[in-house]
Parts: C-alpha cells; sequence; structure tokens
C-alpha cells in the first residue's frame, strides 16, 4: 500500500482544513471518508423532493466569513459566495420581532429603553472585534496579549451566565431574547457559566460582520477545500468507514476530524487507558432533532421582520428560552422548544425551483434521545407563522440516531464535538491536551479539539501546525 505522511480521518471543514494546510507545505496527504459525499455536517443534499437542496447541518456561516485561515484560503476564488439578508437575524416575540441588524447603532435605536445599555455594551466588543477574534478562533494557550484591556473586558462578562446578565441589564424583553437567543447556541442552560461568551461573541459578530448563508449551499464550502486539496497533491477516499487503526493506509501521523469518542474506540490500544479514560468522559453535548421542509410559498411569518432575516431564533422570551434549555439540560424534551431556523431559498434561487421554497429547522433533545418531536417543532413554528402546513410540499425529519447514522461524529446527535460549556470550552478533550495525544502518530483535529464547533476550519488548521512541526523534526 502507497504510505503518506498524514492520513486523515473525516471529511468536515476542519478535516479538509487540516489537509490543505498539510498539502501546501508539501506533506503528502489522503482524506478518509466514510460516507459517500464529503464534508461532514456542511453537506448540501436533496433530502425532500428533487430540486430542492438543503443544508444537511450547518447552514449559516458567520464563523466560515471570520475565519483567519478560510481568509488566507481565499475561499471566495474558487466558488464560496457568502450573501447576507437584510437583517442578520430576528427574534420573534409574539406578532412583532426582535431584530440584530448589521451596525450596533442600528440594532440599538431599536430598543426603545435598551438603547443606552445595548450601545454600553456592545460598542466596545465592536471596536474590539479582532482582538475578540483570538477567543472565536485560537486554542486558549494563544491569549490576546498584546491587547489586554479589551480582554478583560470582556472575559469579565463572558464568564458570566447569559440569563443574568440579561436581566441585570436590560428591561425589554427584544434585548433580553436577542442575547439569550444567541447564548442558546451554546446548547447550555443558560444560568451556565460562560453561556454569555456565546452571547456576545454571536451578537456582535451578526452586527459587525453579518450572518451569511453560502450561495448554493454549505457545500461549496466543501468543494472549495477539496479543490484546494487536490490541486496541492492530496487524495481522498470516499465510502470507506474507519473502526480501528488496521484499516488505514501506511502514514507518519493520523489526524482524526471526528468526535473524541470515536477517536478513542477507533484507536483502543494504541492509546493509553488512562488518555482514553479522559476521550470517553469529555461530557456530550445535547442533540438535535431537525425537520427539513420543501414549501410551495415563503413562510406566512406574522412579524414582517422575519421576512426579512436567514435566521431565525423561535422559543419566546428570556423565561421561556431559559426554561426550554433548562429541560434539555435535565434530560427532558421542552414543550417550547428553543428551535432554529434558516430559510435560505430567500436569497438564494439554487435551492429550490422557481417561486418554492426551503425552510430548516432545528430544536435541541437530550443526547442519545431518539424521540420525535416533530409535535414540539412544528407547534413552535405555527405559533409564528399559522398556516405554514398548507405551504408543506414534503418534509424529512432527522432525530439523533439519524443524524449520527449520516455523520459518526454526531455521537447521539451532539453536533458540537463535546458540551461547551465550563474548562471544557478551552481544554478539549482535556486538561493538557489540544491536538496532540500521548501517541505521537495520532492527533485530534476536528470539533473535539480547539477552538471548537463550527464552520471555520481552525479545528484543523490548528492541528495541522502541530503536524507539520512533528513532520519537519522527524525529517
Amino acid at each position: 500500500m502507497k504510505a503518506y505522511d498524514a492520513v486523515v480521518v473525516g471529511s468536515g471543514p476542519n478535516g479538509l482544513a487540516a489537509a490543505v494546510a498539510l498539502a501546501r507545505a508539501g506533506h503528502s496527504v489522503k482524506v478518509v471518508e466514510g460516507q459517500s459525499t464529503l464534508g461532514g455536517g456542511a453537506r448540501t443534499l436533496p433530502l425532500t423532493l428533487p430540486g430542492f437542496q438543503h443544508d444537511l447541518c450547518s447552514a449559516i456561516h458567520p464563523m466560515a466569513l471570520g475565519s483567519p485561515y478560510f481568509a488566507e484560503l481565499e475561499l471566495e476564488k474558487h466558488g464560496v459566495e457568502y450573501v447576507h439578508s437584510p437583517f442578520s437575524l430576528v427574534h420573534p416575540i409574539g406578532n412583532h420581532a426582535a431584530i440584530l441588524e448589521r451596525g450596533v447603532e442600528a440594532t440599538a435605536a431599536r430598543l426603545g429603553p435598551d438603547e443606552k445599555a445595548w450601545l454600553n455594551l456592545m460598542k466596545p466588543l465592536a471596536r474590539d472585534f479582532e482582538v475578540l477574534k483570538r477567543f472565536m478562533y485560537y486554542p486558549a494557550t494563544k491569549p490576546p496579549l498584546n491587547a489586554p484591556i479589551a480582554a478583560a473586558n470582556f472575559g469579565l462578562k463572558a464568564m458570566q451566565s447569559a440569563f443574568w446578565f440579561a436581566e441585570e441589564n436590560f428591561e425589554t424583553p427584544e434585548a433580553k431574547a436577542l442575547l439569550a437567543g444567541c447564548a442558546a447556541h451554546s446548547f447550555s442552560a443558560l444560568n451556565t457559566p460562560f453561556t454569555n461568551a456565546f452571547a456576545m461573541l454571536l451578537a456582535v459578530s451578526a452586527q459587525v460582520s453579518g450572518w451569511p448563508l453560502v450561495r448554493g449551499g454549505s457545500q461549496k464550502i466543501i468543494d472549495a477545500l477539496l479543490a484546494l486539496l487536490l490541486r496541492n497533491g492530496g487524495e481522498v477516499e470516499r465510502d470507506r468507514p474507519i473502526t480501528s487503526l488496521d484499516q488505514l493506509p501506511p502514514s507518519r501521523l493520523v489526524l482524526f476530524d471526528t468526535h473524541a469518542h470515536v477517536v478513542e474506540r477507533i484507536c483502543g490500544d494504541a492509546l493509553p487507558g488512562w488518555y482514553r479514560a479522559l476521550l470517553t468522559h469529555m461530557k456530550l453535548a445535547p442533540g438535535v432533532f431537525k425537520i427539513d421542509y420543501a414549501l410551495s410559498a415563503p413562510m406566512p411569518w406574522l412579524a414582517e421582520a422575519s421576512r426579512n432575516a436567514a435566521t431565525l431564533h423561535l422559543g419566546g422570551s428570556l423565561p421561556e428560552l431559559a426554561e426550554s434549555e433548562a429541560r434539555v439540560a435535565r434530560g427532558e424534551l421542552p414543550e417550547k422548544p428553543f428551535v432554529l431556523v434558516a430559510q435560505q431559498s430567500q436569497w438564494d434561487d439554487t435551492r429550490a425551483p422557481a417561486g418554492k421554497h426551503t425552510l430548516w429547522a432545528y430544536c435541541h433533545v437530550p443526547n442519545g434521545s431518539d424521540v420525535d418531536a416533530t409535535a414540539q417543532l412544528e407547534a413552535q413554528l405555527e405559533r409564528y407563522a399559522p398556516g405554514f402546513q398548507k405551504q408543506v410540499l414534503a418534509k424529512t425529519a432527522k432525530r439523533t440516531s439519524h443524524m449520527e447514522a449520516m455523520n459518526a461524529a454526531y455521537v447521539g446527535g451532539d453536533i458540537s464535538g463535546g458540551a461547551v460549556e465550563g474548562l471544557q470550552i478551552l481544554l478539549r478533550p482535556g486538561f493538557g491536551f489540544t491536538h496532540a495525544t500521548p501517541n505521537p502518530k495520532l492527533m485530534i483535529c476536528g470539533a473535539s479539539s480547539p477552538p471548537g464547533p463550527a464552520v471555520h476550519g481552525m479545528c484543523g488548521y490548528w492541528a495541522a501546525q502541530t503536524a507539520i512541526q512533528k513532520l519537519r523534526a522527524e525529517r
């Protein structure tokens, strides 16, 4: 068998990013993917009817837009086109809505009594956004030491829970809901420390750079990375699920773009027992229950603003959101779940036949729960878009087991590579380890490693930098 400098297991954005970095550095690299299609959670597939294209998991891409590595690769020259809706985010509350615009002042102007409080919070974050990117895209071992005041200003607020911070700093349901909806992307109960970090980083990114979709689907990011990999001499093999190391071709290094729990299963005794325990004890995040819709017309949202945003947060007020996420954290299915919605076809005519539309929606469920949450999710859609089911031509629901079957990295429906809370935000997969493992040949480059989940390729980038150093040292 042909031998390689590195083999990458998994073709998600991080796996391909790592492979591209290695290939560009002159190393021979092969990506091995268990599915017939590449991309992990960033695939775009015809999940309902012919002519309708649906993002399998990741759908909106603020983190890809801001990724330092993707910027270095100039993905726009390889077919990635970011498309912005008029509003970055809309959070319906009854028949009106809270709105995150591209602009701190414009967002604040809509918040009435909370205008000044919003400006006091967001203007420093927007001013220091380039510094804050280090918290989003760099490992904790590389803090922004050149900007200690900006880092401290963010860090003191970031450690707090989103629920407490919103209650203490805002008066209006709209301001509280905007912050809480962003915090809910953490998959954690909103009274958990550090959830305010998610709230602030996501909210300020929406206002500074926007929350775009990618024309043609998330798959376009994967296609661009694949093109770069092949151009630099890399190789790819599809339809080859890996369950043990002896199934891999010979290589000097193996990088895993998959969940820490899956790494432990594949590597077995090639890793010491204490490190295997560290991997298996990495806390899992809740799972997702997802429905993709083919629609005959746009959604009939009650709030007019909801028609002007590619991303919507459905879940009502701060107390409602807090209750929903607390139930998931307790292992329960919420009656009124937080529902994340993307309506890409409103601004991307490649997603559906002329005059037709797609809708992408998921809610949080307990990890490993194979419950059918269709009724709960659709009740939330009906709450904010009465009569929407009259426009449904077809739909496909995916439980946690379906998500894991389509991407082995989604253990129990965990799309985050492990819970993003407490010290596990910073120390992934565990204290003293990031991308390297005790076995010098084996590495982790997926969302279970820093800086964590989202489509940005930075876990793969940082793992590749360590891998390149290893390969050079051996030579």
